[in-house]
């Protein structure tokens, strides 16, 4: 596997190394000393698989308490996925970095606890598979505004009618106001 630090370097992009062949693919996803070896000491804890529509815009969520560290692939289509430093001790605090996740690049992201993650749908539809470090908590849960201007993430571009987003989305806090990390 290749780890790639983005330019907030605790944000790593990891490249499976892939056999392909006429009959298809193989690939590992996760080795726990490979892993370890690039710097990531996690322990995965739950499961995530989701399915959006193009046009779909979801997040940007973490959790005050019980923080998420999560490991996110692609497995149907493309998606801008989206990383926000949200730990106030941080030099990067407030600072974005984005990613094209596909099935047909096969690239992973390493988002680590301490930051507000979503994903933009780029294709007809999307599957997302995603490990996480923490069990998902409602009560912690916290959406950062897809769109404030002081964080000014550069989305792909959004179609008319787009992005589709969920109430809880919509209604998300601007860095300004909202909980974050010590």
């Amino acid at each position: 596997m290749k780890f790639t630090p983005s330019q907030i370097s605790d944000v790593v992009v990891v490249e499976p190394v892939v056999h392909d062949d006429d009959r298809g693919f193989f690939m590992e996803v996760w080795h726990e000393q490979a892993f370890d070896e690039a710097g990531i000491d996690a322990r995965f804890v739950q499961d995530n698989h989701s399915k959006s529509s193009g046009g779909v815009l979801r997040g940007l969520h973490y959790q005050v308490k019980q923080a998420q560290g999560k490991l996110v692939r692609v497995v149907a289509g493309e998606v801008f996925d989206v990383a926000v430093d949200l730990r106030k001790t941080s030099p990067t605090f407030g600072r974005w970095v984005g990613e094209t996740l596909s099935a047909t690049n096969k690239r992973s992201i390493w988002v680590p606890p301490g930051f507000a993650h979503g994903f933009f749908v780029t294709s007809e539809s999307a599957e997302i598979v995603y490990r996480c470090t923490d069990y998902y908590a409602p009560q912690h849960e916290r959406t950062l505004l897809w769109n404030d201007p002081d964080v000014a993430i550069e989305w792909p571009s959004i179609g008319p009618g787009q992005p589709v987003l969920s109430a809880k989305d919509t209604a998300g806090d601007r860095l300004k106001e909202a909980e974050v990390y010590a």
